[in-house]
């Protein structure tokens, strides 16, 4: 049997902390949902930013998320859909929105976006 690690989060958005002892090598996500304690999410790969939370204690690998560059990560952002704890750890939930912009945001307003080949006049 896996050891089993105590996982925290602050979720902001409905003013709650909820508390699993995950298995380690399972998805937080997965985790919370067995307990019986859904958390936000949407595409369970790792690519959007619906279950983006902050690291305010411990670990999470997140080699899996495709969705925050290294330097988010760095930064401590992770996305529980593909983080897994090696130890206790404890993270506060995000505005989707903002994780969104600070991944993104600088690919928008960048000029005018031309079609690749010309559109035909009807």
């Amino acid at each position: 049997m896996s050891p089993r690690h105590r996982v925290t989060v602050h979720d902001r958005q409905n003013n709650r902390v909820l508390s699993a002892d995950i298995e380690e090598g399972r998805y937080v996500l997965e985790g919370f949902e067995a307990s019986g304690q859904p958390l936000p999410f949407s595409c369970r790969n790792g690519c959007c930013t619906a279950c983006a939370v902050r690291v305010l204690s411990g670990e999470l690998d997140q080699r899996e998320a495709l969705g925050l560059s290294h330097d988010l990560r760095r930064q401590g952002y992770g996305l529980l859909c593909v983080a897994r704890a090696y130890g206790p750890v404890t993270v506060e939930t995000q505005d989707e929105d903002e994780v969104y912009m600070l991944q993104f945001g600088n690919a928008f307003g960048k000029g005018t976006v031309r079609a690749a080949i010309p559109l035909e006049e009807e």
